[in-house]
């Protein structure tokens, strides 16, 4: 199988006070965060680093409930979507801050074939299937563990994903290590094994809006994404097969540019996504882990540098969010006040062979590495 790792860095609320002058002892600090049927305990893990910068994780769904960063003043913004308690992410389904799988993005049709043979996946996206299914990765209490060293305090999560579950093939053992650098940037390291041959595309799913104040749309918000292509889609957001080039579309954020300069421009692929909500073609693959995407709020002065070693970033810019997710402090998360930018293979590949191949074996582990760096401007 291939293995994972995916680095993040991290911003604190609007609300919070000024970052602390001095430097202190990095910790991972534990606490409870509610219980789940058959008295199972969740536990939040709150990282932080020398510099003050802070992530907290929970253990269900391996999802990071918060991301606080210093601002250009030195004040810590929490820089990423979330809920205040347990209940909001039973309630989820935005999949805000968890680890999507055993595939993430979309499956056409729930089907797939691998080695002669196959499978029937759950279909929670009307006709097709989305993030592993209904019950996929980001539903599950994974085992936690505080880790230190090096390069930094952190957490690291593991499930064992059984033989079919949610109509997929073979033992899966995933771990997902969370990492808080020294210089803010915030390391997800995953590894994964299986027993039979299966495919594996999990991604790290964290809303962002990097002036700390989701109550403001991202629209201002500068992005550039290294891609000269994008994967082309059809009805339901399903990859025809093609790629088409960026250059004289919406769709081309080589150079910085707003995210609501173009986002309503007449285009086929912006009104089948309702927005941005495609796979793009990053540049230099199999280069190891590179810049692939950097966002800039003026308001804050945060800058969020994504850096990955996977073929694929998934823009979406928050379409679907239309007033009825809750949030934290109350904040009712209205549309297009948060973006994603998911690392991962590209969508469907199952079933496009010219595709980067999801497919992992038995005696080859999954490896990866995305990185979310931030600093001011």
């Amino acid at each position: 199988m291939k293995s994972i790792a995916l680095v993040f860095t991290l911003m604190l609320p609007l609300s919070a006070s000024a970052a602390p002058t001095k430097r202190i002892a990095p910790s991972v600090v534990e606490a409870p965060f509610g219980v789940l049927d058959g008295g199972r305990k969740v536990s939040l893990y709150t990282v932080t680093n020398a510099a003050g910068a802070e992530a907290r994780i929970i253990n269900y769904g391996a999802i990071v409930v918060s991301l606080k960063v210093p601002d250009r003043a030195g004040k810590l913004r929490d820089v990423a979507l979330g809920y205040d308690d347990l209940a909001g992410y039973l309630q989820d389904k935005a999949f805000l801050g968890a680890i999507a799988g055993r595939y993430a993005n979309r499956i056409a049709a729930g089907r797939f074939t691998l080695d002669g043979k196959t499978y029937q996946l759950d279909l929670n996206d009307g006709p097709h299937h989305l993030h592993g299914g209904a019950q996929g990765f980001y539903r599950k209490l994974w085992k936690a563990e505080k880790v230190t060293g090096k390069g930094g305090p952190g957490v690291r999560l593991t499930y064992v994903s059984p033989d079919g579950e949610d109509g997929y093939p073979g033992k899966v053992t995933l771990t997902v290590t969370y990492t808080l650098t020294p210089d803010n940037a915030l390391r997800i390291d995953y590894q994964g094994t299986t027993d039979k041959p299966t495919v594996l595309n999990p991604t790290h799913h964290s809303y962002f809006n990097l002036s700390g104040d989701p109550t403001q749309t991202v629209l201002d918000e500068q992005l550039t994404i290294d891609a000269d292509q994008t994967t082309v889609v059809g009805p339901g957001l399903i990859p025809t097969g093609k790629l088409a080039d960026v250059a004289g579309t919406p769709l081309d954020f080589r150079q910085p540019t707003r995210i609501g300069a173009r986002i309503d421009a007449k285009d086929e692929q912006l009104a089948l996504g309702k927005g941005y909500d495609h796979n793009w073609v990053l540049r230099r693959p199999g280069s190891g882990v590179r810049e692939a995407a950097e966002l800039f709020d003026a308001r804050s002065g945060i800058v969020m540098q994504v850096l990955t070693d996977q073929p694929g970033l998934q823009f979406y810019s928050g379409n679907f969010l239309n007033g009825t997710i809750h949030g934290k402090g109350g904040v009712v998360y209205q549309r297009r006040t948060a973006l994603c930018l998911e690392a991962q293979l590209f969508p469907d590949a199952p079933n496009h062979p010219a595709f980067p191949s999801a497919v992992v074996r038995p005696g080859h582990p999954y490896k990866q590495t995305t990185i979310y760096r931030f600093s001011t401007r």
